[in-house]
């Protein structure tokens, strides 16, 4: 792992072997800078503040070595990524404005993706991991994940059947607490309906009546007009002296009939000229037609602005005219099928609703089942390993309750409150010897008592849930002497089968490692690519009798420091 302008390490290049490798320094050196990029490559949080002064960007680029076929290559290179020589190249760039970038095997990735490849890759622990584990949350979820398929199954289907019931629960909860504004929309269509249904418009009638009361309106105006006009056309019997428009037309006719046949020019002339007298003839025809068919009927003219008054009742509420008026009429008939189903669709939800929240409570009741009978395993386990971290006479338990609510499921025979991941509240406890009660680890354990209660829970995991590498920040914290050995000697046999890397500032932890990194400082306060050194022969007892006494060259500390390697060797 290369790790440039990153916090107080300029440019500098971790190697991590196989094994155990505790990574040691002074206090303020840059270890921390350590886990702070794995996170980084592992798609944590990206933060400005992490970039060195004076540099535009932070980058941290690592190799991890997968397994062709494995979960973590599949997923990697259904993203585009390509191995390289089965191993994984990422790298994270943070810039100085907090802007990230991701790369996977030589593709842009979006940093979400580096995070789901996490969990099949490392499993990263710190003092801020042991405070999440003292939340209940956190709890219940480690002993699911110890519990695997027979948790991990049912709690698919109950989330599944617990997010249905909240969506059915949300909608007739709409449905009854909306009863009344609902049944006043029903009432409004009905009566809306009922007034367009009496009323019976047509498509467009209001424009075909408005045309007729027009005409009605000016009816004699009309009839003198096409008496007029008829007049001019066809002339007036009453005054036969009068040349009308008929006559002059044939008369201009027939003199051009005569001559017709010495010009064809004037031929055609008189061809138009027998076109327009029977043109004049049919519109003379129509207006006489016209003005005997015209209705000038009050009554009629009546009738019809009586209609166009109901149809103006219905557009001032409806639609800007009749035509609008009908679609909301269709539209307000669906609309109150609808809001007429109601009461039917009220009925299937609750019956939907009842199912489902059966179904949950054989669900979590078979979660119930499940995790009591993992718990008991897990609790097991974890107190053996315990035993191998200087706490022999430790016990620990789970405690795996329900709250009672009479709004809830049925477990057990009792009616008890629900969540998105069962009935069950679970809590860890510890007793840490005998005749002490058990007691929530929150309140019952001590800072160095809650680091080894941590690793046995992540040694008990590598044994049924295991990823390749584990990465521990300080877990040993609060913890020395004896405690502090068994820590070392319980972490190199996790090494055995998984790679384990310490930051830590125990000698008796540092000792078991099979591989010892300095982070040491430049005069200038940085770390540059030698201020990461692996330790041998007598370098390495060098730093453990620092960190034993504070002083490299005291032969007492030394000489522990000797014992301490020697011990570990021998126990390996």
């Amino acid at each position: 792992m290369r790790i440039r302008s990153l916090g107080v390490i300029d440019d500098a290049v971790v190697e991590l072997s196989p094994g155990f490798t505790a990574v040691t320094g002074e206090t303020g050196a840059g270890k921390t800078m350590v886990v702070t990029s794995l996170g980084l490559l592992l798609g944590g949080r990206a933060d400005a503040a992490l970039v060195r002064i004076g540099s535009p960007s932070a980058v941290v680029e690592g190799r991890i070595s997968v397994a062709p076929g494995d979960a973590a290559a599949k997923r990697a290179e259904e993203a585009g990524a390509e191995l390289d020589d089965g191993a994984l190249i990422i790298s994270r760039t943070i810039s100085a404005e907090g802007r990230s970038r991701a790369h996977l095997g030589g593709r842009s990735v979006p940093v979400g993706m580096l995070a789901e490849l996490a969990d099949d890759l490392v499993a990263v622990h710190g003092q801020t991991d042991q405070q999440g584990l003292l939340k209940p949350a956190r709890q219940r979820g480690a002993l699911d994940r110890y519990a695997g398929g027979a948790v991990a199954g049912p709690l698919a289907e109950y989330g599944q059947a617990y997010r249905r019931l909240r969506a059915v629960s949300a909608e007739l909860e709409e449905l009854t607490t909306r009863a009344r504004e609902r049944a006043q929309e029903a009432d409004l269509l009905r009566f809306g309906l009922a007034e367009i249904e009496a009323v019976a418009p047509r498509a467009g009638e209001d424009a075909e009546l408005a045309a007729e009361a027009e005409r009605l309106g000016h009816a004699e105006a009309l009839a003198s007009a096409a008496a007029l006009a008829h007049g001019a056309l066809a002339g007036n019997p009453e005054d036969p002296e009068v040349l009308d428009a008929t006559t002059l037309v044939a008369g201009a006719g027939r003199t051009l009939e005569a001559v017709r046949s010495h010009d064809p020019a004037l031929a055609a002339l008189a061809d138009r000229i027998g076109e327009i007298s029977i043109l004049l003839a049919d519109v003379a025809g129509e207006l006489a037609g016209y003005a005997d068919n015209l209705d000038a009927d009050p009554r009629r003219l009546a009738a019809v602005e009586e209609r166009r008054a109901a149809l103006t009742s219905l557009t001032r509420k409806y639609g800007e005219n009749i035509d609008a008026v009908l679609a909301w009429a269709e539209e307000g008939a669906s609309r109150l099928t609808e809001l007429d189903g109601d009461d039917d669709r009220i009925g299937e939800l609750t019956a939907e609703r009842d199912a489902l929240r059966a179904e949950l409570s054989v669900l979590a009741q078979t979660l119930t089942d499940a995790r009591t009978e993992a718990a008991a395993r897990f609790a097991d386990a974890v107190t053996a390993e315990l035993a191998s971290l200087a706490m022999p006479h430790a016990r620990v338990s789970f405690a795996i309750r329900q709250t009672e609510d009479p709004e809830g499921v049925e477990v057990g025979g009792r009616t008890v409150a629900y969540g998105p991941h069962g009935a069950d509240e679970v809590e860890l406890l510890l007793a840490p010897h005998p005749g002490a009660p058990p007691r929530p680890i929150a309140k019952g354990a001590s800072g160095g008592e809650l680091s080894r209660v941590m690793l046995a829970v992540e040694v008990v995991f590598a044994g049924t849930d295991p990823v390749p590498t584990y990465l521990f920040d300080e877990v040993d914290a609060g913890v020395g002497g004896k405690a502090a050995v068994e820590i070392g000697r319980r972490l190199a046999k996790l090494a055995k089968s998984a790679q384990v890397v310490v930051v830590t500032h125990l000698p008796q932890v540092a000792a078991f490692a099979d591989r010892q990194l300095l982070v040491e400082k430049t005069n200038d306060g940085s770390v540059t690519r030698s201020g990461v050194t692996v330790l041998e022969g007598e370098d390495r007892v060098r730093e453990l009798s620092r960190m034993l006494a504070g002083q490299e060259d005291s032969q007492t500390a030394r000489a522990h420091a000797e014992e301490l390697l020697a011990a570990a060797r021998a126990d390996a």
